[in-house]
């Protein structure tokens, strides 16, 4: 798929979401890569192939909120 050089990572590398971008709609929260991988604004992803990755955004202390 991808015609960039050098060439983006694959659907299945561990680095698949380093691929260009293509097209963004971040009003429906998905954008798509040029290895065919759609990544979702939750930072899940759907593979060509099918295949889901869950989100996997990390959760810093930096961003926790406690109760008083």
């Amino acid at each position: 798929m991808c015609q960039h050089q050098p060439t983006c990572p694959s659907a299945d590398s561990a680095d698949r979401e380093a691929a260009h971008l293509v097209a963004h709609f971040p009003e429906q929260g998905w954008s798509l890569l040029c290895n065919g991988v759609l990544c979702f604004e939750d930072t899940g992803e759907l593979l060509p192939d099918g295949q889901i990755i869950a989100p996997h955004r990390s959760l810093g202390t930096g961003h926790v909120v406690a109760a008083a």
